[in-house]
């Protein structure tokens, strides 16, 4: 045998074991994979196996600690609350058989259907009241949702002026949940479906101690979906859970997840079968554009610019006017991204909200800041002399992905093309940084993210309040504040949603606060055999209880 071709022999072999290591498998199945769905080498039943990817390993499975995308998946899938999101994103009744509101409606009782744990346990009152109070006693990630629901008492719980027993959650029986709010509150229904409002059943939690949901073992069920295998760092399992109270409408036998953390290493897997869905980078587009199985998906995420208004320039509304209006979007989203992004002269993207009578937010309140590079001149220019500069030397602090560096590099060049006398520093560093940086406001301007909580404008606009976690940049307008508040409790939609309007308007039309850039699309491959894959522009992303394999 030629040395090339033994090598060409070994190489080969050693692929083959790492990707048998890794237990990928065609949702086509092998012959042995029919036989053990019941039929033969010759029969025509396609195996209801679902294999994805994910971009990185589950943190944690405790629905009280979880913050990411990847747990909230999983969370989704295995387990079930009073409410979650149907095929148009709406929160619906799940585990909630039964919902009745008082009169004013600040005392919510539902009354749960019969349904069971994976370990034969059913799920009672007491686990919901328990995992609530759960998530303000360990100072969850996401507890403050908890007082963006109108919880009683939850506010004064994260404040540290009262203890989580006294959160307004109560057991009155086995089936019967009692939450008071601490008034009538439009958001309740939909932020239900959010897994920070999932149950947990305190014996479980109790017995597995600090090892709970870190394992597949140590986590129990009560979803469409059982977690029957996690290898750390390289995939998971979930098979249908028979004991689930709609488990008829659960078509999927299987779903395999694997940790894919390179994106061209993703798109081979798709080539050879190995997966069925794979998002694309950009610098792989123009080789998959003509694929069939391409498409692309608008997505509700949002990339924008925040500034340091304590910097002694960039405090000035016209100056961070200017930076906005000096930025080609179409050129960063058509030429440079090329993954169906779009401009974005908003904070609430288009698409994804819309009033009660059925119009788009953003078409609602159209195009902030939008101007051409001359326009922007010539307010950049004014703003100088009014604050006594004829240049201005910033930094951008960006996180270190090939998408930020791509967009960081644009900026840069369109901000000091179009604006005389301005000069960017770009600063990569890892995104758990990039955040660090944001939170202490040791930055001028920041490339930043975002994506929503739940299905309402109200997730990309009262993160803007005083004291925020999310505002990260010390802005502050007392009007923006005070209409937020108005809005959390305003139950008439039509005047609720003119508050909604009104509170990006302060935000953007009056103080040029941040710059919008664009809203996030995503290029996908995705076999078409796969229908009914539900995908949430909020919350947990994949909703696999409907799918199936054609």
């Amino acid at each position: 045998m030629k040395k090339k071709t033994w090598l060409g022999f070994v190489i080969l072999v050693i692929f083959s074991l790492i990707v048998s290591g890794c237990n990928f498998s065609s949702s086509d199945g092998n012959k042995d994979d029919k036989k053990k769905d019941g039929g033969t080498e010759g029969d025509d039943k396609v195996a209801q196996v679902l294999n994805i990817y994910a971009s990185s390993d589950i943190p944690t499975l405790d629905s009280t600690k979880a913050h990411d995308a990847v747990a909230f998946d999983v969370l989704n899938n295995v387990n079930e609350g009073l409410f979650r999101q149907d095929e148009n994103n709406q929160s619906v009744p799940a585990l909630a058989e039964n919902h009745e509101k008082n009169e004013d409606e600040t005392v919510h009782t539902f009354t749960l259907r019969d349904a069971k744990w994976s370990n034969g346990e059913p799920v009672t009152a007491a686990d919901f009241e328990y995992a609530w109070k759960r998530v303000m006693e360990e100072a969850g990630p996401y507890n403050y949702m908890l007082v963006t629901a109108g919880i009683k008492n939850a506010e004064a719980i994260l404040n540290e002026e009262m203890d989580a027993g006294e959160l307004g959650i109560k057991a009155i029986d086995e089936k019967t949940i009692e939450v008071t709010l601490e008034a009538a509150n439009p958001l309740f229904e939909t932020l239900l479906a959010f897994p920070t409002f999932l149950p947990q059943n305190q014996k479980f939690v109790e017995e597995q101690g600090d090892q709970y949901a870190l394992e597949a073992e140590n986590i129990l069920a009560n979803g469409p979906f059982k977690l029957v295998n996690w290898t750390q760092e390289q995939s998971w399992k979930m098979v249908k859970n028979e004991d689930y109270w709609d488990a008829e409408n659960v078509k999927l036998e299987e779903v395999n997840v694997f940790v894919v953390k390179e994106p061209s290493a993703g798109a081979n897997l798709y080539e050879t079968g190995k997966i069925d869905r794979v998002k694309l980078t950009s610098a792989l587009i123009d080789q998959y554009a003509d694929n069939e199985d391409f498409s692309i998906d608008k997505e509700s995420g949002i990339v924008f610019l925040r500034f340091n208004h304590n910097h002694e320039v960039l405090k000035n509304a016209e100056i961070r006017r200017a930076i906005g209006m000096a930025i080609d979007r179409n050129g960063l989203t058509d030429v440079i991204l090329k993954d169906g992004s779009s401009p974005l002269y908003g904070v609430v993207p288009e698409a994804f909200y819309f009033s009660p009578d059925q119009k788009d937010y953003r078409e609602l309140n159209g195009d902030f800041n939008k101007g051409t590079p001359e326009e922007a001149k010539v307010v950049w220019e004014k703003a100088l002399a009014e604050v006594g500069q004829t240049e201005l030397t910033v930094s951008l602090n960006i996180a270190d992905t090939d998408e930020m560096k791509k967009v960081a590099e644009f900026l840069q060049a369109q901000l000091e093309d179009n604006l005389p006398g301005f000069k960017l520093d770009i600063k990569a560093v890892p995104f758990a940084q990039r955040l660090e940086i944001e939170k202490a406001i040791e930055y001028d301007l920041s490339l930043s993210t975002w994506g929503p909580d739940y299905s309402d404008p109200m997730t990309y606009l009262d993160m803007w309040i005083k004291g925020s976690s999310a505002n990260r940049m010390d802005y502050h307008n007392p009007k923006l504040d005070e209409l937020v508040q108005e809005a959390r409790i305003e139950t008439d939609l039509s005047k609720r949603y003119e508050m909604l309007l009104g509170i990006e308007k302060i935000l953007l039309e009056e103080d040029a606060a941040v710059a919008p850039l664009y809203q996030r699309g995503s290029a996908i491959l995705q076999r078409a055999k796969i229908k009914d894959l539900i995908k949430h522009p909020a919350g947990a992303e994949f909703d696999y209880k409907s799918a199936y394999i054609e």
